[in-house]
């Protein structure tokens, strides 16, 4: 589901105005290899992302994007950053900012593929061979790869890259 309908419902009210959203983001690991989805709106790769529904924990939210983006069961095993990201512009106008929850999800079952259309495909690549990506998106990633790090990672005002 591209948009959720808690979004769409208050965008027919503000219209493109800023919103303020709780976000995640779902690495998922598997051996020495990450999950990337090529998303349809913009060409990127990425780690999946998505919107935290209203109530939903942001733990099972990162289970169910990854489902739905990339048909592929994971759990969440560790928090490894909370984030705000920059404000942005999605290509249809609207205007957000999150508060990213980024999860190092360990890989439980199923091969990759784009499910629900907001993807064009989604594979597994190497960690140490990954395509061209945003130094945030890359860092998120190297966060979770990071075996050694034990501690939620969090940015103090300021210090956004």
């Amino acid at each position: 589901m591209p948009v959720p309908e808690f979004v769409l419902e208050l965008r027919r009210h503000i219209g493109h105005a800023p919103l303020w959203l709780p976000g995640v983001t779902g690495v998922v690991i598997r051996d020495e290899q990450v999950l990337l989805v090529k998303r349809a709106d913009n060409g990127a790769w990425t780690a999946v992302t998505g919107i935290v529904d209203p109530g939903e924990n942001p733990a099972d939210s990162a289970i169910r994007e990854v489902w739905e983006e990339a048909g592929v069961h994971a759990l969440p095993t560790r928090l490894v950053w909370v984030h705000v990201s920059r404000p942005m512009v999605h290509v249809n106008g609207d205007h957000a900012q999150y508060l990213d929850h980024v999860f190092r999800m360990d890989w439980l079952s199923g091969s990759p593929y784009p499910a629900d259309g907001e993807n064009v495909a989604a594979q597994w690549f190497d960690i140490a061979a990954m395509p061209d990506m945003t130094e945030d998106m890359r860092r998120r990633i190297e966060l979770a790869a990071d075996t050694d790090s034990v501690a939620t990672v969090f940015d103090v005002a300021g210090s956004q890259d």
